[in-house]
């Protein structure tokens, strides 16, 4: 029997959803069980760069301040780092994080009560007036608080082996021969987060300047752990220029090395796809003249080479005739090419060195006393890249790594097409009609959008082997992750509702093996379509074009995805339930792009994101059901990740930013509602639930009862609607969180619960006692969905139109549960295997090659991502209704088929 995770938090479990009982808030609390730690990828890695990870705990089952300890799998103790990052509304906790040194790979770990051992060489953090420094061991990063040094130097042992680390770019203000004007990052505030032992964070605010202008606001965060020789950068910029005059042509991290000794002691190293790229600066390998096997030894193993008068004399008394190579240069303009070149100085040509795919995004120069290496996550993913090294030959090297290559053309920001007659809304609406774009002039504007990339910078007391450095840049270029075991974390009882992985039954087999196809073929057209670029990597596109053999990248609302219908919410809820690193990874690569490139940071649409596009910002349509924090959630208690952090917090008052965009100010034919004062019209499903998402991540972080007050107030309003959810909508009081009851009639819309909704509504209500809300949601997940007659005998007419019935049937499910009502159990599984308004094509795997290319003919994204959440929710909530029913084939006859269009 399957059992839901509800089921498992309660005594006494009976058969069947007639006897399935929902968790109360006044449930005995559950015991505390330690909590088991896994690798996603099955196996501990041969490095990692330092470990955070987040560790959820039943209600009641743990006191706030209860001490937490790591042990290993025989059951030590691990030097650990422990902090809570959620609590629940009895002040018990709920999520906890947890950081374990880098130079620990244990094969599997438990988290339990008990104080936590601290590392033999812990990470410190010392503070004065103008700088911060954090001890690793003997390894000392000087961070500045003010200038445009981020990092003023890394030393070993009191010898530096790392001068100024900076933020380097360029613009123009014309895209393809304007001048570049150069700026730099300078720091506005620096700020301690943590101080060790494990773990250590310092966060850096500043802006780019370049002459008297301040621009692109930046956040840098540095991660030390104990036992790394590296710091984890995690860089967030935001472009607050104009899209028309400021074209990017170069942005970057760049490193000053200092450089010492013989020319051919100095050692650069680029990791490839294929064999690391080992060179000296002056070349001892390769000569007419032999050196010495030692010496060609020590430059490609990175040692210090043998006394000089050891070497041959042919070559000793001829060095100066060697040529020295002082610049070295990776560029990666695509997803599949990259090519090496380098040159002896900047009045002298290029030499062409290596090619290849795709490069890893790891350099390093230095020598046998120190040297310093850079690596860059998803560096080919995010093209145009570049490494480069510039002055080798001196007293000092410059390393960069390019985010956007210099080598690149200028980034293009600018719309992708004009007004086309399209001023007024009856013209928009008519485009909206025929592409699917929502279009007004001077709202595709990408000014205020951001970007985070992920780097590590290792301060190192020699040159590492060629190994050590491919395993580095492996690293880096996929890091390593821990979370914890998903049967532990479904026990939790946290976020909504789902159900570990069951193929117990054939229905439930080939509804998971239908799980696991879909999440396998949207991994796969990343890579097949090239859904690469620094603004586009983590997206997907939203609709096939079956005639084109493409997906629609050109086409209005069907080209790029941005969260539509919850595809983040569906992968999330897959890797919470399966653990699988594909899963995990392809949804964190979706959060690093959705909850920054698709939402405004700055400007007038701030705290909005952007409806699916063209580009990413091109639509008109901004609203929170983009910028959701249902879709970062998530991610962030897995992680204690603060940049997610930061941006759901940013989303507290977006609320606010509604009083100057109107959503619903060009949808036809509507008499627009009067609005009393200091109100305005928001939707329950598509507005408020992603405002209630972020609103309760707050009270959950800080405990601050405001944001649980704003709930409740929000809760209670819409429940004493006449109508309760299904008024749709109502005036929305921004001082209280109230909803204005103005009497109105029912006005039921195929998007409102799809944004999250059903999550968050099912969330808060285990959270939150509100009865009058309760019933408000339960009529709707029961309505929504109900046949024409049923509807029509309860409501009178209207009927009204509906959409997405397949992805509705876990609204069905919901009330089918919670009300015990196997009828209606049994009408939830009919509604999600009818494939109406769906993906429609399962469960026989409908992909096949076309002109060599996998193709899944009329397939759509938020579908996709509806019918996933669908399958997860009905599984946990009505599975023995699905097992009494026939899948049908998706050549059946009366088999309904996807629909291109229509869903938003």
């Amino acid at each position: 029997m399957y059992l839901s995770r509800r089921d498992a938090l309660k005594a006494g479990l009976m058969a069947g959803v007639a006897a399935a009982l929902p968790v109360r808030l006044n449930a005995a609390p559950a015991a505390f069980a330690p909590a088991p730690i896994r690798w996603i990828d099955g196996q501990a890695p041969a490095t990692h760069g330092g470990q955070t990870f987040g560790v959820a705990w039943p209600r009641g089952a743990m006191k706030r301040g209860t001490p937490l300890t790591v042990l290993d799998g025989e059951g030590r103790q691990l030097p650990s780092q422990a902090w809570t990052t959620a609590t629940w509304p009895d002040g018990s906790v709920k999520w906890t994080a947890h950081a374990i040194p880098a130079d620990l790979s244990p094969g599997t770990l438990t988290v339990t009560r008990g104080r936590p051992v601290v590392p033999a060489q812990p990470a410190t953090v010392t503070e004065s007036d103008a700088a911060i420094t954090i001890h690793v061991g003997d390894l000392a990063w000087e961070v500045g608080k003010s200038g445009d040094a981020l990092i003023r130097s890394a030393a070993h042992g009191g010898r530096p082996v790392l001068g100024a680390i900076s933020l380097v770019g360029s613009s123009r203000n014309e895209p393809l021969h304007g001048a570049d004007m150069p700026f730099t990052g300078r720091i506005d505030a620096a700020t301690v987060e943590q101080r060790g032992p494990v773990r250590a964070v310092v966060r850096i605010d500043g802006h780019h300047v370049s002459g008297d202008r301040a621009w692109m606001p930046f956040t840098v965060r540095l991660y030390a752990y104990a036992g790394s020789s590296g710091l984890r950068i995690v860089h967030s910029v935001v472009f607050d220029g104009s899209a028309s005059r400021d074209f990017l042509s170069s942005l970057g991290v760049r490193a000053a090395v200092p450089m010492r000794g013989e020319l051919y002691d100095r050692h650069v190293r680029v990791a490839t796809d294929g064999q690391m790229f080992v060179e000296s600066v002056r070349p001892l390998t390769g000569l007419r003249r032999d050196p010495g096997k030692a010496f060609r030894d020590a430059q490609i193993a990175g040692r210090a080479a043998p006394p000089i008068d050891k070497m041959a004399p042919a070559v000793r008394t001829t060095l100066e005739r060697i040529p020295a190579w002082g610049d070295f240069r990776l560029e990666q303009p695509n997803a599949n090419g990259w090519a090496l070149t380098k040159r002896t100085g900047p009045d002298h040509g290029w030499i062409d060195a290596a090619e290849g795919r795709r490069a890893p995004g790891l350099a390093y120069v230095g020598g046998p006393s120190g040297g310093a290496a850079i690596g860059v996550r998803y560096f080919w993913q995010r093209h145009p890249t570049a490494l480069h090294v510039d002055g080798a030959t001196g007293d000092t090297a410059q390393l960069t790594a390019w985010l956007w290559s210099p080598e690149a053309p200028a980034m293009d920001l600018r719309p992708y097409h004009g007004t086309m007659g399209m001023e007024g809304y009856d013209a928009q609406n008519e485009g909206l009609s025929v592409t699917y774009e929502d279009y007004e002039p001077g709202w595709d504007d990408a000014s205020g959008i951001a970007r985070t990339s992920e780097l590590m910078l290792w301060a190192l007391p020699a040159t590492p082997d060629n190994d050590m450095l491919a395993t580095m840049a492996a690293m880096q270029a996929q890091p390593p992750q821990l979370m914890t075991a998903p049967a532990h974390l479904h026990a939790a009882g946290i976020f909504a509702d789902y159900g570990l992985p069951d193929r117990s039954t054939p229905n439930r087999t080939a509804i998971e093996n239908q799980l696991s196809n879909l999440v396998d073929f949207y991994a796969g057209e990343v890579d097949r379509r090239s859904w690469y670029g620094f603004w586009n990597h983590g997206d997907v596109m939203h609709t096939y074009d079956s005639d084109r053999h493409r997906w629609r990248y050109d086409i209005g609302g069907f080209a790029w995805d941005n969260s539509e219908l919850s595809t983040d919410l569906w992968l999330w809820y897959q890797a919470l339930r399966t653990g699988d690193a594909e899963t995990w990874r392809f949804a964190e690569a979706m959060t690093r792009h959705t909850s920054e490139v698709d939402v405004y940071h700055t400007g007038r649409f701030v705290g909005l994101g952007t409806r699916h596009g063209v580009q990413h910002w091109s639509d008109s349509s901004k609203q929170p059901r983009v910028s959701n924090a249902s879709y970062r959630r998530i991610y962030y208690y897995l992680t204690a990740d603060e940049r997610v952090g930061d941006l759901m917090r940013a989303l507290l008052t977006s609320d606010q930013t509604l009083t100057r965009v109107e959503i619903g100010r060009k949808v036809p034919g509507v008499q627009k509602p009067h609005l009393p004062p200091g109100t305005v019209e928001m939707t329950f499903g598509t507005t408020w639930c992603p405002l209630a998402a972020a609103w309760l991540t707050e009270w959950e972080r800080t405990g601050d009862t405001k944001w649980r007050d704003r709930i409740v107030a929000g809760l209670e309003t819409i429940g004493r609607m006449p109508h309760g959810w299904l008024t749709g909508s109502a005036p929305f009081e921004l001082a209280t969180g109230r909803f204005i009851d103005q009497k109105r009639g029912i006005d039921i819309s195929h998007l409102n619960a799809v944004f999250s909704a059903v999550e968050v509504s099912s969330e808060l209500l285990r959270l939150l006692d509100v009865p009058s809300y309760r019933t408000a949601w339960l009529d709707y997940c029961r309505w929504y969905n109900a046949p024409p007659a049923e509807y029509l005998a309860k409501f009178g007419p209207p009927f009204g139109a509906r959409n997405l019935r397949e992805g509705h049937s876990r609204l069905t499910a919901y009330a089918a549960f919670e009300e015990k009502d196997a009828a209606l159990a049994t009408r939830a599984a009919r509604e999600f295997l009818s494939g109406d308004a769906g993906l429609g094509t399962w469960p026989r795997d409908p992909r096949h090659m076309v002109d060599g290319v996998l193709e899944w003919p009329g397939v759509s994204t938020n579908a996709s991502a509806q019918w996933g959440l669908a399958a997860i929710q009905c599984l946990a909530l009505v599975p023995e209704a699905l097992d009494r029913e026939t899948i049908v084939a998706p050549d059946a006859p009366g088999r309904r088929r996807l629909r291109d269009s229509g869903h938003d």
